[in-house]
């Protein structure tokens, strides 16, 4: 039986610029587009499927003065049906940090991804983080230890394991980091990254917008606010990842989870140290999403670590669970898959 892959390859091609697939058929055939918009911006491939395997893999390549280039990172693999892929040539493996920079009051830096720069038809989901501070530079972190996500970030798409992702690291305020992230202060903390700073980053990025494409990660107290923004606003923080999260020693999620009514669709990820992380206090607030609906394995994930402690460390070597969740293939709700 013959099989075919529609691929939809979307690059920003110059003048002179040849646009074509290179496929596991023949990896030393240029498979030509059977269309091409007229910016071209939008080359479509119909690439065979032998019927042996039920996939194909292929790889976007550019042609420019005679030079051929492969497109970076790992090859594609397309089934029947269709898929549309961002392509860069030029940028390599790694993604970039931005300068630390201000929205209102707020510090911040961003991680853009490996191409963004490039491709500029691409645009991407976003993972907002507290305690930013954390996020990237040892020098920067509050214990001398970073959780690395821009070196994670980079594996991940590197194994073809996540999607690419901005990240925005949100610069904790000192004298109002513990207002900012506990009962006091979420109202006037959500309306801040709700009003202020998500509308600044959708102006400055080309971010997808939306909850289903804005997740929003902390550890202790970050935590636990994560999951309180997604909540209590779903339409624009539609992901939570709780790593070690401070449920029930400083405020009490559990009663709100419960009362108030269930947001649209949420994901959640949940995890902790054991013996001295707060393991019960997690345990409590995994059964009580799972009560009011979240299913395990699709709108939740929860995990343990024992002999993982309090700490960035452990933080950092685990931050690539929560990432894969909300931004894997594999994890993706159909639909959101590309």
């Amino acid at each position: 039986m013959s099989l075919t892959a529609r691929i939809c390859v979307r690059y920003p091609a110059a003048p002179g610029d040849t646009v074509f697939l290179r496929t596991s058929a023949d990896w030393e055939r240029d498979l030509e587009p059977v269309h091409v918009d007229r910016e071209r911006t939008t080359f479509l491939f119909d690439a065979a499927i032998d019927g042996l395997r039920p996939s194909v893999a292929f790889k976007a390549c550019r042609r420019r003065n005679g030079e051929l280039r492969w497109s970076v990172g790992p090859n594609g693999l397309a089934w029947p049906g269709e898929r549309s892929v961002y392509p860069h040539f030029d940028e390599g493996l790694r993604g970039t940090i931005t300068e630390l920079f201000h929205v209102g009051e707020r510090g911040i830096r961003a991680y853009l991804p490996a191409g963004y720069q490039e491709n500029t038809l691409k645009r991407y989901p976003v993972l907002y983080v507290h305690d930013g501070a954390n996020a990237f530079f040892p020098e920067e972190a509050f214990s001398g230890v970073e959780w690395g996500l821009d070196e994670t970030l980079d594996t991940l798409e590197h194994l073809s394991t996540a999607d690419r992702v901005i990240v925005v690291a949100l610069h904790a305020t000192p004298e109002r980091r513990e207002k900012e992230y506990t009962a006091e202060g979420w109202d006037a903390y959500g309306q801040e990254l709700t009003q202020v700073v998500v509308p600044a980053i959708d102006a400055r990025f080309r971010t997808l917008g939306g909850g289903v494409n804005t997740a929003v990660m902390g550890s202790s107290l970050g935590g636990v606010v994560s999951l309180w923004l997604a909540w209590q606003h779903p339409g624009v923080f539609g992901m939570a990842a709780c790593l070690s999260s401070s449920f029930g020693l400083v405020d009490d999620l559990v009663p709100l989870l419960w009362k108030t009514p269930r947001p649209p669709p949420v994901r959640v990820y949940l995890d902790t140290g054991w013996p001295h992380d707060n393991h019960e206090g997690t345990r409590e607030v995994r059964d009580v999403l799972l009560a009011r609906g979240l299913v395990m394995g699709r709108d939740l994930l929860h995990l343990v670590f024992p002999g993982a402690d309090h700490h960035e460390r452990s933080w950092a070597s685990r931050v690539h669970l929560p990432l894969q969740f909300l931004f894997g293939e594999a994890f993706r709700p159909r639909g959101q898959r590309t």
